[in-house]
């Protein structure tokens, strides 16, 4: 089960998150190329290891583990997928 950026981190990308990934699976991170456009960060589900160190660092709630995302924000498990096929 891979976690999963959500609706809360759009227009905020606090980058607490990749700092706390001990696999690099978050991005774009700050010095990537793709950071300025992008209105989100996202996890990587294949790399990501499901450790959970992401989500209590996260200022504003919108890392979920794949099981706990709320149906209102299901349509982010996609969006986060669909980044990295890029």
């Amino acid at each position: 089960m891979a976690y999963i950026i959500a609706e809360p981190c759009i227009g905020t990308k606090d980058t607490a998150c990749v700092d706390a990934c001990p696999v690099d699976c978050i991005h774009p991170k700050k010095d990537e190329a793709a950071f300025e456009g992008e209105t989100q960060l996202y996890i990587d589900p294949v790399e990501c290891i499901d450790c959970g160190a992401c989500v209590p660092v996260c200022p504003v709630s919108a890392i979920f583990a794949k099981d706990d995302l709320p149906e209102k924000w299901a349509n982010f498990e996609e969006i986060n997928t669909a980044w990295y096929k890029k």
